[in-house]
Order: C-alpha cells, then sequence, then structure tokens
C-alpha cells in the first residue's frame, strides 16, 4: 500500500514483495474501495457451512454433563478421551453422523465453547439446618455485645469464650535427622521422605475473646471426658462470680449426658451459645487453630506423642504471652 501511494505500478509492487499481480491487484482494489485500514484485515468468510451442525454440539455438551457412571462406564467423571470414544460410538446412533470420526481436539474444542466445565467438581457446603439463619444471627449478636464490651472496658459479668477442637493432628517422626541448608545442594531444611507415625491428638482449646487467652489441653481423643475437663479448667480460671459463655458447634460430647451431668454440678456458671450445622465458619476458635497451623505446627517433626503435647503447649503459652484479640468484622447477616 505504501509503494502504490509513492507512485510504483502494480507490476513493479509485485516484483518487489514477491507476489503475482493478481494478488497485488486485489489488495490495491480493495484499498481504494473500502480504505487502506479496513484493506489490512481479511473480511470473515467461511468456504462451506460446517460438518458438525449446532444440535451434535448440544448433544455432546449434554453427554458432557452427564455422570459417566450412569451411562455405565466405572468413572465419576470424564476424561476427554474417554468422551471422545463414547461420542464416537453413540453419536450416528443419535443422528450426528458427522461425530462418528469426533477425535479428542474435536470434543475439546466443542467443550471449550462454552462455560460449562463438567469435568471439574467444585464442593460446596449444602445448608441442612433449618434454622441456620437465626443461629447465625445469635452468634453474630453475641459478637456485636462482645465487641461493645471489649470498647467500653471495666468488669465483664459474663465472659465469651470460642471453644473448638482440632482432632486428627499427627505426631510424626524422622526416621533420620534434617539436614541443614547447604549452598550448591538444597536451599532449605533437607528432610527425607521416609516418617514414622506416632499416634494422632486432639486440641481442645477454649479462645477468650476479650483478651485473647488461650485455655488449651491436647488429648489422645476428643470425647464427653475430655471436654468435661476443659470446662473444669474454665471453672478454675475464671473468677467464681463469672458466668462463662461458650461459643461452639453441636458436637455430641457439648451435650452428652456426662456433659449434662457435669453441668449441672454447676448451675448458671456456663452457658451455650451453639453454631448451625455446617456452620463451624462462625466459630472465632477456627482462626486460632489456622494460626496455630502457621506456626508451630507447620513442618513439625517429633520423637514422641508426648513432645507433640508438650511442644504444642509450649506454643499455646507463647502465644498467651503476647495475646490477640480475635474479632468478628462483618455484621452484614444483622443489617439483611
Amino acid at each position: 500500500m505504501l509503494r502504490y501511494h509513492s507512485g510504483e505500478t502494480i507490476a513493479q509492487i509485485a516484483r518487489a514483495v514477491g507476489m503475482t499481480r493478481k494478488s497485488v491487484g486485489k489488495w490495491v482494489g480493495k484499498a481504494l474501495a473500502v480504505g487502506s485500514l479496513a484493506a489490512l484485515k481479511d473480511a470473515y468468510h467461511r468456504p462451506r457451512e460446517p460438518a458438525i451442525t449446532e444440535d451434535a454440539k448440544a448433544w455432546v455438551v449434554h453427554v458432557a454433563c452427564s455422570k459417566p457412571k450412569d451411562l455405565g462406564y466405572a468413572a465419576e467423571v470424564w476424561t476427554r478421551n474417554a468422551l471422545a470414544r463414547h461420542v464416537r460410538e453413540h453419536a450416528p446412533q443419535v443422528g450426528h453422523g458427522s461425530l462418528a470420526h469426533a477425535a479428542k481436539a474435536t470434543v475439546h474444542r466443542i467443550l471449550a465453547e462454552q462455560p460449562l466445565h463438567p469435568e471439574k467438581v467444585k464442593y460446596y457446603l449444602e445448608r441442612r439446618d433449618p434454622e441456620f439463619e437465626a443461629k447465625m444471627r445469635e452468634v453474630l449478636l453475641v459478637y456485636q455485645e462482645v465487641a461493645l464490651q471489649n470498647q467500653k472496658g471495666g468488669t465483664i459479668s459474663v465472659v465469651t469464650v470460642s471453644v473448638d477442637e482440632k482432632p486428627g493432628l499427627q505426631a510424626i517422626a524422622n526416621t533420620v535427622p534434617d539436614l541443614p541448608p547447604v549452598p550448591g545442594k538444597h536451599s532449605g531444611i533437607g528432610r527425607d521422605h521416609e516418617y514414622k507415625r506416632l499416634g494422632t491428638c486432639s486440641i481442645l482449646a477454649a479462645l477468650d475473646l476479650h483478651n485473647g487467652h488461650v485455655t488449651a489441653r491436647v488429648e489422645h481423643q476428643h470425647r464427653s471426658r475430655e471436654f468435661i475437663a476443659l470446662l473444669k479448667d474454665l471453672d478454675a480460671y475464671y473468677p467464681v462470680e463469672s458466668k462463662i459463655r461458650l461459643i461452639m458447634d453441636n458436637h455430641s460430647a457439648h451435650i452428652s449426658k456426662e456433659t449434662r451431668a457435669f453441668l449441672a454440678t454447676r448451675p448458671n456458671r456456663f452457658q451455650y451459645v451453639l453454631t448451625p450445622k455446617h456452620g463451624s465458619w462462625l466459630n472465632i476458635v477456627e482462626t486460632l487453630f489456622g494460626k496455630m497451623a502457621r506456626t508451630f505446627l507447620r513442618h513439625v517433626r517429633v520423637q514422641s506423642w508426648e513432645e507433640l503435647r508438650a511442644r504444642i503447649l509450649k506454643g499455646v503459652a507463647e502465644i498467651n504471652a503476647a495475646p490477640v484479640v480475635h474479632r468478628w468484622k462483618k455484621f452484614d447477616a444483622l443489617t439483611s
């Protein structure tokens, strides 16, 4: 186009750029007709109608959105190869002969044109508690009350603690000692891939929402007797004139016959606020367990179960040496 503008002929341009006179003439003619900028782009054209119809594509998407097990296969979700094989075998029977030789790439292109991804599984949490909203509101109202108490200061007659268990924490021992970082070999700690299991433990923790103090126990299990032991620790720690309000889930150990029998011996001492079913994320103590996982529990290796217990309790003591008040910051559900 620049050469034509400078005055060169079609033949001169063709020789200079290595094209035929016909091709040069076509592009020059297009530029003169629609403008130089428009001529630089190929116009959309389809030499022939697509062999795979929209109905055939829709059928492929429909098959992809079904589960292979419902069609007689062992798999739960499709792979591209398995889906393509199924399409080739069954497409002619349902009137889509154009898919009789569909390859994996063909099926992939069909699925890539739409937003569904049936080969992926995304987990969600079904709300099975019919009173979920009411229970969530009760918990959030407690958090709001605690926030006002903390702002006001002074003596608190009702102490609010967030309680939960972190079960199944493994005590793992190395089979050989770790290696220190070595320049040129490994920049981090070297650890042999083999390890030895020494059992599991459960952390029972109560987080004070007023001052961040943690009352914790490390046990082999988290039955009623272990939970009652935590209640006794709380009973001994807080002044006798205070009421202890517990925010926790509806675990069987929290409401068992043994636990109720202990509560009867301490009337008006403990008050329960239960989170809704599948609403453990409403319990602020989960942030404490997250902090433990990121700090002293991260990559932990021990030589015995007792060492793991001692190190967990030491980590709790370090938290209590510099306590942090955990706050719930979003109260949108109270205004909706």
